[in-house]
């Protein structure tokens, strides 16, 4: 057994509420295991200068874990006076993962900016920050769509991401805290609804591992993967986005 009780296979508990905002086009909490993050997506209009008088639309997303969301306090970005490596590279983990399965040409020259705000860390913040982001930005694009901005619904398919590991020489679904700490192979994994792949972030902490882990990993994460598409689709009240 792991730390926390599960089987090798097993997620943690999940739980997303959705529009958990007042003010926010489309917002949502999510919790998966002790892992706490609350996404909210914001309809502006306006592009970038590179898509500017293009006709077509973006997604960003900004990522930020709050001071005391761990053990030891977290200083603000802002504080700081620049966004820190990690936070940047993972906000554009998110908006990559995003934009993969919005149709941007049908959003006009607008920009939905999703903001994911850890508020409790246990492991696997990046990927639970893309799963309820792509909540918070469907239900900010059903808004657009329900009051008739948009002619369609831009959502191609369902989104969510996952970490899995091997932790004690074993491959194990969706990291806690300890478990990613201690991992020998550590890996992040966004795949959609379909069963496509547009993120493997994939790295050995400690000891190499072969191709046949590594397809042991992802069959890992494309289980816990519909797990958590299952939720969102229950959540968002949508067996299909079409």
């Amino acid at each position: 057994m792991r730390v926390d009780g599960r089987e090798p296979g097993a997620m943690r508990s999940i739980v997303i509420k959705p529009n958990y905002l007042k003010y926010a086009e489309g917002s949502v909490y999510i919790a998966v295991g002790e892992t706490q993050v609350i996404c909210s997506a914001t309809v502006e209009n306006r592009v970038p200068l590179h898509l500017k008088d293009q006709g077509e639309g973006w997604v960003t997303a900004e990522y930020a874990m709050l001071p005391r969301s761990s053990k030891i306090r977290i200083v603000r970005d802002g504080y700081r006076g620049f966004i820190g490596g990690r936070s940047h590279e993972i906000q554009r983990l998110i908006g990559r993962s995003l934009r993969s399965v919005v149709d941007l040409s049908g959003l006009g020259e607008r920009t939905i900016i999703v903001d994911c705000d850890v508020i409790q860390a246990d492991g696997g913040t990046r990927t639970t920050a893309v799963t309820g982001g792509f909540v918070a930005m469907t239900l900010a694009l059903k808004r657009l769509y329900d009051g008739k901005k948009i002619g369609k619904m831009l959502v191609r398919d369902f989104l969510a991401g996952v970490s899995v590991g091997i932790v004690e020489g074993r491959a194990v679904l969706d990291l806690c805290y300890l478990e990613d700490a201690q991992a020998e192979v550590d890996m992040n994994v966004v795949i959609t609804g379909s069963g496509k792949m547009v993120e493997v972030q994939g790295t050995a902490e400690k000891t190499p591992f072969s191709e046949k882990q590594m397809m042991e990993l992802l069959e890992l994460a494309r289980s816990g993967i519909d797990q958590l598409i299952r939720e969102q689709k229950e959540a968002l009240g949508l067996e299909s986005l079409q």
